[in-house]
């Protein structure tokens, strides 16, 4: 890893898994994004909502525009939250390209970005950490694959 000293693990509630795999499948043949919202607490990000953005999406991009900037600071100042992921779909592999390195939305050191194959086609909660790709944002400002026995369901 390039600079993170100790991986923060993330615990996502069952039921907000489910949340926003539902509203990934409900854009079958287009990458969307969603941005998970919640604390830190004792070295565990802790899930608490799933938010989408107003957001620009095509088969192979997506893209958050200024009002949808606006919408997220809004929705982080008024819960007093702070994005700990975003979650992601690819047209066929789950991988970090170089447009999600330069447009990634979340920008701390730590923070997960997630990657989902297919659509999010052949994803569900029960095999989503078979199927998914997780990166964490190392303090030299790289994507690093991790681990994603460090994703916690509960």
């Amino acid at each position: 890893m390039h600079g993170v000293k100790q991986l923060t693990r993330l615990q996502i509630p069952f039921s907000l898994l489910e949340d926003s795999i539902r509203s990934f499948k409900a854009s079958p043949y287009k990458e969307k994004v969603v941005l998970w919202l919640g604390n830190k607490n004792n070295g565990l990000y802790v899930v608490q909502e799933v938010f989408t953005p107003i957001q620009i999406t095509e088969a192979d991009y997506f893209h958050i525009p200024k009002e949808g900037m606006s919408q997220l600071m809004e929705k982080l100042k008024s819960s007093r939250k702070m994005l700990v992921a975003q979650v992601h779909t690819h047209p066929s592999e789950a991988y970090h390209s170089l447009a999600d390195d330069e447009w990634a939305i979340v920008r701390h050191v730590g923070a997960y970005s997630l990657v989902i194959p297919s659509f999010c086609s052949l994803t569900n909660a029960q095999n989503f950490k078979i199927n998914v790709a997780s990166f964490v944002l190392s303090n030299t400002n790289v994507w690093d694959q991790v681990n994603n026995q460090n994703i916690i369901i509960v």
